[in-house]
């Protein structure tokens, strides 16, 4: 039986894992390999791996504890740069009943925030249909989640067209062992304010 944790606006429902009970994401994960190059080696390795949460609060709240998650994901993925095939590490944060209003903001301030240490996000909310660089549509996920990993700095600028100051930050990306929240509070209303200075000029 699945254990849930309850803490704050986020329930946990089921730890760090290679294969996740609460949702069946294998079917997912082969479909998506065919966009990603690096996704079948990692799960062949065991390092991709799922950690679930169901919101259980009200949006802005969830919105609040998926950043602190996102906090917790990347701070873990950056223990691993130096095992064995270290940069196929991949971190997925997958929020049950949650949607793209609570992934959007977090997601956005998680990239700003970690880039330049050479760590990676991206968002797949439930809904979503997008097409990859190729033209090819992305299968809709199961649950909503989002993907950390590290940085692949010969690939990932190019996804990143819109915003080219990330895209530079990622270019030149390495992680010096900084404390990302050295100049910024780490209180989410900040945190958002912060990164809505952020956003790409119209």
């Amino acid at each position: 039986m699945t254990t849930v944790h309850t803490a704050g606006a986020l329930r946990l429902v089921e730890s760090r894992t290679t294969s996740p009970r609460a949702v069946d994401v294998t079917e997912y994960v082969r479909s998506m390999s065919v966009h990603c190059p690096y996704l079948e080696p990692s799960v062949q390795r065991e390092l991709t791996s799922w950690t679930v949460y169901e919101a259980a609060g009200d949006a802005p709240d969830v919105e609040a504890a998926v950043f602190q998650a996102g906090v917790q994901a990347a701070e873990w993925i950056r223990t691993q740069a130096n095992r064995r095939h270290g940069a196929l590490v991949c971190e997925n944060i997958a929020v049950l009943g949650a949607g793209r209003e609570v992934l959007a903001w977090p997601h956005w301030a998680l990239k700003n925030l970690y880039a330049p240490v050479g760590v990676m996000f991206g968002k797949f909310p439930v809904g979503d249909q997008i097409a990859d660089h190729h033209g090819r549509v992305i299968p809709e996920p199961p649950l909503s989640f989002m993907a950390v990993r590290f940085v692949v700095r010969a690939r990932d600028p190019l996804f990143l067209s819109r915003t080219p100051d990330l895209a530079d930050a990622v270019a030149a990306a390495a992680d010096d062992g900084r404390d990302v929240f050295a100049q910024l509070s780490r209180e989410w209303k900040d945190v958002k304010l912060w990164a809505r200075q952020l956003l790409p000029k119209q």
